[in-house]
């Protein structure tokens, strides 16, 4: 073994020790230990990425073979033997396992979209995700930065989205000039789309009730040419910061943060707004490309508790909608039980109807993330 491949393979092995002794998330684990060892090259970065997201997307395909209490150097030589387009047609494993999904989501996802469609939406799964960005419109547009970038990169547009652009090969986004001059976000084409359900004019007003860090806010403010107010509201108040650089770096000056405890500034809305935007906590299953350890952690118990929650997150955010405003719906979730049957819910409970299409995305080779959204309004006398 090359010293190269030697000093790559023992960080890998202790990157997957620190990723099992703790509770972080996949990405976030990754970029913690990458901090902590600055030795290590882009390069070096690379194939411990790649190779790690690798091992957890196949986890119980490794283990049927190696064992669930092996250790990571067992797992990885039995990851590197696995031909798995041969596997997918062995019947002596167990289906689910063959499709790298634990058994209750993987009946999930085959009751939602069908066995066939079921079964392509677990491969796609398994398969990385493109590497998408959305073009600030407030400050370029998106031919002026395609055709810069064209001389250095490998890029082309998204189908769906206007202002989104791929990169081909992955790239360190945030060091760009362009991002720190506010051009761009890294943000999924299925996500961009969804903040185009957002229909917003300018002068109106809008509130983002589960706002994050504010990505659907900084794909919609455009629309609204710098009048109006856009309102960011989340119960976390460390990813209200983030969402403040955010919108600083982006140039939307028309939007303001609204804290959990800010009791009588969210008082104040209750009815006014044009629009607002429900992008509700859910399982996740769309992203799992991006996000793999989070299929492992599926539970039917936690899906249960995310439908709860849903329900009282929509009742709340609806309570800020005009008499004649919309309200969207939206999850990264694959499973009907947080979107279609919920959609369902909320039309027989508050009397609302679906204004236009119901969105749906699922993921496939090169192609976005698998979203839902729904558009609602009171229903018409």
């Amino acid at each position: 073994m090359s010293p190269t491949n030697f000093f790559r393979l023992r960080h890998l092995f202790a990157l997957l020790d620190f990723y099992s002794e703790q509770t972080l998330p996949l990405d976030l684990a990754i970029s913690h230990y990458f901090k902590l060892h600055k030795s290590l090259g882009s390069k070096d970065r690379a194939f411990i990425a790649e190779s790690i997201y690798g091992m957890i997307r196949w986890k119980s395909l490794i283990d049927f073979f190696e064992g669930e209490n092996s250790s990571w150097e067992k797992r990885w030589k039995t990851y590197q033997t696995l031909h798995i387009p041969e596997l997918i047609n062995k019947d002596f494993i167990p289906e689910h396992i063959r499709f790298g999904f634990p058994l209750p989501l993987y009946n999930r996802i085959l009751k939602s979209h069908g066995l066939e469609k079921g079964k392509e939406i677990c491969l796609a799964s398994n398969a990385p995700a493109p590497t998408t960005v959305r073009v600030n419109l407030l400050k370029t547009d998106r031919e002026a930065l395609l055709k810069k970038w064209e001389e250095n990169y490998q890029v082309s547009t998204c189908s769906h989205s206007p202002a989104g652009i791929i990169f081909h090969k992955k790239i360190n986004f945030f060091d760009l000039p362009e991002f720190k001059q506010g051009l761009f976000e890294v943000q999924d084409e299925g996500s961009q789309l969804i903040a185009a359900l957002v229909q917003v004019e300018p002068g109106q007003q809008v509130l983002d009730y589960c706002s994050g860090s504010g990505g659907k806010t900084l794909a919609f403010a455009p629309k609204m040419q710098k009048t109006g107010q856009i309102f960011l509201h989340d119960i976390r108040k460390k990813i209200l910061v983030e969402a403040k650089k955010r919108l600083r770096r982006a140039g939307v000056q028309n939007a303001q943060i609204v804290n959990p405890d800010d009791e009588q500034k969210l008082k104040k809305l209750k009815k006014q707004m044009d629009w607002v935007l429900a992008d509700v906590p859910c399982s996740g299953v769309g992203t799992l490309r991006r996000n793999p350890d989070m299929k492992w952690k599926f539970s039917e118990e936690m899906l249960d508790r995310l439908v709860g929650q849903q329900r009282i997150i929509f009742e709340k955010a609806l309570s800020f909608v005009k008499p004649d405003g919309h309200i969207v719906y939206a999850t990264c979730s694959l499973l009907n039980e947080e979107n279609q049957e919920q959609i369902d819910h909320f039309i027989k409970t508050y009397d609302l109807e679906i204004v236009g299409n119901i969105f749906q995305s699922v993921p496939q080779q090169g192609e976005m993330d698998g979203f839902f959204a729904a558009v609602l309004r009171k229903k018409q006398k």
